[in-house]
This record gives structure tokens, sequence and C-alpha cells, in this order.
């Protein structure tokens, strides 16, 4: 008996496993052709990093380093420098001579954003990370500073 069971029990998930096949396959493919079209992603994805500016043209990092503070992965530098009247690049009292991040070592939680006082690192929606060398996923101040844009568009939160 437990033989017929086992057998009706699993034609039944086979049937329910067609449908759900046959169901799918008549609806039109999702596929994104990217780069050539642009990518849909939600609101709140996490990507490349930045940093911002003031509408002034000033660099928003003050160099405090609270972002490579609470970096888990310890994936961020940060080597601060002294503003002077002649040379000012931030507001504050000191900026960001150096400002590296290590994209292998990044997870991408967000702890560096949420962190900044002055909210100069951001993660934006660039997800197109992919380089050949190793060195070119160390991004360097300047990178940060010159984000390409990226190739995305926001779809509304579902």
């Amino acid at each position: 008996m437990s033989v017929l069971n086992e057998t009706i029990r699993g034609s039944l998930q086979i049937a329910q496993a067609m449908g759900t096949t046959l169901k799918h396959l008549f609806k039109a493919p999702v596929t994104v052709e990217f780069p050539n079209q642009p990518a849909s992603i939600f609101p709140r994805f996490r990507g490349r990093h930045y940093l911002r500016r003031y509408e002034n043209g000033m660099e928003r990092c003050i160099g405090c380093a609270l972002c490579e503070a609470a970096c888990p992965t310890g994936a961020i530098l940060v080597e601060a420098a002294e503003n002077t009247d002649a040379h000012r690049v931030s507001p504050g009292e000191r900026y960001a001579s150096v400002y590296e991040v290590n994209l292998l070592r990044c997870i991408f939680c967000g702890d560096c954003e949420e962190a900044c006082p002055v909210e100069a690192i951001v993660l934006g929606h660039d997800f197109s990370l992919a380089q050949y060398a190793r060195r070119d996923l160390i991004l360097t101040k300047e990178d940060l500073l010159n984000p390409p844009e990226p190739n995305v568009v926001i779809r509304p939160d579902a």
C-alpha cells in the first residue's frame, strides 16, 4: 500500500511541476539586454561607492575615518591631512588626502554610509563592477569623486 501511495504522491508532484512549467512557458521573457538596455533595480539597492561634494565644489569628506572604523571587513582606508587657508579642500579642519575602497573585501553592507557624519560616502546604483585586473577593484579618491553614470532604471518599490 505504501508503494501505491508514494507513486500517487510522486505523480501529483510531477503534475504540479509541469503545471508551473506550462504556466510560465507562454509568458514574455524578462531578459534585459544589458548594457544595451538599462537594468531595472530597486531604490534601496547598494552598489558602487562614491564620494559626494557640496554645491560649491568642496569635498564633503572631513577625514574623520568613521567609515573606516565602521567597516566590518576593513575595506576602507582613510588618511587625513590638515586644511590650510591656501589649500582648502573641505569645510572642516581636515580632509581625506587618501581615500580608498577595496571592492574585493567590501560586502556592500552600507555601514560606512551610516557612520559618516557629513554624508560624504554613498553607495550608488551602479552594479557593473567587473574588471580584468585586481588593482582596478581598489577605488581611489579620484575614482570615488568622479563615478561613471550607471545604466539603470530605478523601479518603484513593490
